[in-house]
């Protein structure tokens, strides 16, 4: 139905553009050589098997807790979970990623194996993604899981975005260790 849509315009169109509309294919092209180049670098898996060494075995109250504390301190002056995650050598990686895109990526961050926030570009609205297709679509389905959501409106960012994600393996065992997901801005690629 939106699929043929022609977007000249920013997508500002919001009350024509109130469903999902399929993400172009160029957007999961730039992923894949634009990012996947440095996703399972040593920098980014290790920082993933250092949170899951911290994360294995926690409970779903525990996670729960965690979350909530995320989205109480969002806005606030005292921030230490956010803090924690947003000073990270990795979220500032991220962040530079963002910067360098030209306005074609609007966020990164990256998932543990419980899907837990490793480190991200920019602070999101929730700590937990465990619960969320971004996740269980890509770290449930195994090595190399592409899951490519519909263009929506982003609350975070404030802009329509697409999100990919994919799931990231320790290329030491194979094994899928976390996920990430790039948040896309539409109008770049429509």
């Amino acid at each position: 139905m939106f699929r043929s849509l022609v977007l000249s315009a920013p997508l500002v169109v919001a009350a024509t553009f109130a469903q999902a509309v399929d993400a172009p294919p160029a957007m999961r092209a730039f992923v894949e050589t634009n990012i996947m180049t440095w996703a399972e670098s040593t920098q980014v898996i290790d920082a993933i098997n250092a949170q899951n060494a911290q994360t294995a075995g926690s409970s779903e109250a525990q996670i729960l807790e965690w979350d909530a504390a995320w989205r109480a301190q969002i806005g606030q002056a005292d921030q230490p979970l956010i803090n924690e995650v947003m000073t990270r050598d990795l979220s500032g990686f991220l962040a530079e990623q963002v910067a360098a895109s030209g306005g074609r990526i609007m966020e990164i961050f990256v998932m543990d194996a419980v899907g837990l926030n490793v480190a991200a570009s920019d602070v999101t609205s929730d700590y937990w993604q465990g619960d969320e297709e971004k996740y269980t679509k890509t770290f449930n389905a195994g090595t190399g899981a592409v899951f490519v959501d519909a263009v929506e409106f982003d609350e975070s960012t404030q802009s329509y975005q697409g999100q990919i994600s994919v799931s990231l393996s320790d290329p030491a065992t194979g094994e899928v260790v976390g996920a990430m997901t790039i948040g896309l801005n539409a109008e770049a690629f429509f």
